[in-house]
């Protein structure tokens, strides 16, 4: 499910403009979303949590806040068809 979106975010722990903390962050967030003992649901807003405070860092560079928005809306709409 998450097949595309975890690409992205490794991606980003690969770029060496990003600060430590934020790839610390997203590190966290791909272990989540490949948690198979959590329902989609739950998964996907917990990451998009994290996202949301990823993106509203200061030092995150600009070309990867626009990254972090494009994996928010592909979570957002891969968590509402799991839910159905």
């Amino acid at each position: 499910m998450f097949e595309k979106i975890i690409p992205m975010l490794r991606q980003i722990t690969e770029d060496r403009s990003v600060p430590r903390n934020i790839k610390d962050k997203i590190t966290e967030s791909i272990k989540e979303l490949e948690n198979d003992k959590q329902a989609v649901p739950i998964r996907v807003n917990a990451v998009v949590s994290v996202m949301d405070d990823i993106s509203n860092d200061p030092n995150i560079p600009m070309y990867t806040r626009t990254q972090i928005w494009n994996i928010v809306s592909a979570l957002e709409v891969g968590g509402a068809e799991a839910s159905k």
